[in-house]
């Protein structure tokens, strides 16, 4: 009996504690860091396996030792028991999680899913899929790389581009400038390009839209993120006339892409930073991310988890609102606003943010400084083949598709501005 509770009571605590390894990790897309967390996540995957398996070896023979044998001492009784009580502990830990569950995520959205054929685009769509067009081939053929690590000067092209379109559409643009603590980019002033509409009644409380503008190491960024910042500069362009009552902040953040990924020195944690300093009170943030690639072949979409894969359309053909546990009511909003008027496939899910791919982008930046803020995405690389790769070109995306999803984000901006 001693044996068989300590056992259990060793691999319990073994995995508990290599799993909160695990996840205080930083994440890091490449190196040692990452393969730190992959192998810390396959121990405790070993370990949470073995104490579910010997738990169920030593539950039988615990109740039998327990209830069969009336001559145990009193000292034996209790390790029988001990045994017993440690052998359900997976029980309870199922049970408990299928309580708490509901609370920790939401994966029930509103409405439903739009099926069936997709209406042609209207006149409107048409032009704007035009103008879509034109930034991601301006942003990815004609910069090309906009990394401020490697490509500082092509960085600043691009940012002084956005500033460009921003300002012919009649907005005062605001460059707010910042230095990252990187050793290597010393000197070298890094910029969010920011514009913004006055609300008519709420002017205090702040919807903010943007996309990160820089791209991985050496590759074009159609999709990641041409794709978000065309969307940015063309849904402030669709407001720029039509103020909401709340205000409407667009933003063009720098850094988001590795090096600088999940630090201090991306655009939006310092752009959220300051926000929480100056006590803004932000009530949405919507991170536009790689939105132009859809497909309907079978098995097109993959997910970080593999249960996932029995939730949600194993078809990558629609647009996902993704946030964290704290943002599930802004997910449920935005998803709820889009289902309400788009005749487009829409997924939703409020998920805890260790899952992989949740924070992936400018969201994260709002997370850490506690505000709402959620991603609209095609999932990135668990859809899209060409994802931090050099065959990341504007020729790859589906510009139809695009143009219709943006187009539907308006009434979305709209409804959380209102």
């Amino acid at each position: 009996m001693k044996r068989i509770i300590l056992i259990l009571l060793f691999l319990l605590a073994s995995f508990l504690i290599v799993t909160v390894i695990q996840a205080a990790i930083p994440f890091r897309m490449t190196g040692p860091i990452l393969t730190l967390r992959l192998v810390m996540g396959a121990t405790s995957c070993v370990l949470g396996v073995s104490w579910l398996l010997f738990s169920l070896f030593a539950l039988p023979r615990a109740l039998a030792n327990v209830i069969r044998n009336r001559k145990l001492n009193r000292k034996e009784l209790r390790w029988g028991m001990g045994a017993l009580l440690t052998s359900l502990a997976p029980v309870i830990l199922i049970g408990t999680l299928l309580l708490v569950a509901p609370s920790c995520c939401t994966i029930k959205m509103p409405g439903k899913s739009y099926a069936g054929p997709l209406p042609a685009l209207t006149p409107e769509q048409t032009e704007l899929r035009e103008r879509l067009r034109n930034h991601v081939v301006t942003l990815a053929s004609d910069i090309g790389t906009r990394s401020a690590a490697s490509h500082y000067r092509q960085n600043l092209a691009a940012a002084d581009y956005i500033a460009g379109i921003f300002s012919n559409a009649g907005f005062s643009v605001t460059r707010e400038n910042f230095f990252p603590t990187m050793p290597d980019m010393a000197g070298k002033p890094c910029v969010n390009v920011i514009v913004e509409i006055k609300g008519t009644s709420k002017p205090d409380e702040i919807v903010v839209i943007g996309a990160h503008y820089d791209t991985a190491v050496d590759t074009p960024g159609a999709n990641d993120n041409a794709s978000g910042v065309a969307a940015t500069l063309e849904l402030a362009r669709a407001f720029s006339r039509k103020p909401c009552p709340r205000t409407l902040r667009f933003i063009a953040f720098a850094n988001e892409e590795p090096p600088f990924f999940w630090t201090v020195d991306m655009g939006s944690a310092v752009h959220a930073a300051g926000c929480r300093k100056r006590q803004e009170n932000i009530t949405a943030m919507l991170s536009l991310e790689t939105i132009g690639c859809y497909s309907d072949a079978p098995g097109s979409q993959n997910y970080p988890a593999r249960i996932l894969r029995k939730l949600y359309p194993t078809t990558g053909n629609f647009i996902g609102f993704i946030g964290n546990t704290s943002s599930g009511q802004l997910v449920y909003q935005a998803v709820e606003s889009f289902r309400k008027n788009a005749k487009f496939p829409s997924e939703g899910a409020a998920l805890p943010s260790m899952i992989s791919g949740v924070g992936w982008s400018d969201h994260w930046g709002f997370w850490q400084q506690g505000y709402q803020a959620i991603e609209v995405t095609d999932t990135a690389p668990f859809r899209y083949p060409y994802y931090h790769t050099s065959e990341d070109t504007p020729d790859k995306m589906d510009f139809d598709r695009y143009a219709t999803v943006v187009s539907m984000l308006i009434p979305v901006i709209s409804d959380l501005a209102d």
